[in-house]
């Protein structure tokens, strides 16, 4: 297996053990590989859930440009409500496992069809 499908598994296992949710392990995937290079970095591939600043990027570089939701305070609900399911005292919260969960509570898995 190479470097990416170890990370893959890695999420499914934080999916699994820390959300509480059994993956689709297609959509892990394209998810995972829609994060690109920033999931070999050791600080782009965790999301700060408590520096708003990284807060406003998941909202404008994700939410809003990759799956094409309107902002509004709904988006940063649900930003909160997926923080909430990782558990806040995780101290890596892995960008690609968020996204996740995030294209589940919008339902838009067809962005990624």
């Amino acid at each position: 297996m190479g470097k990416r499908d170890d990370l893959i598994a890695r999420y499914a296992d934080d999916l699994k053990t820390k959300c509480g949710m059994d993956p689709d392990m297609a959509l892990l995937t394209k998810v995972t590989i829609g994060c690109g290079p920033a999931i070999y970095d050791a600080d782009a591939s965790t999301v700060a859930g408590s520096q708003p600043g990284e807060i406003e990027t998941v909202k404008k570089n994700f939410l809003v440009k990759k799956l094409g939701l309107k902002d509004g305070p709904e988006l940063d609900a649900a930003i909160a409500s997926v923080i909430e399911t990782y558990g806040k005292s995780e101290r890596n919260k892995y960008r690609a496992v968020v996204y996740y969960m995030l294209t589940k509570h919008f339902k838009k898995e067809s962005v990624y069809g």
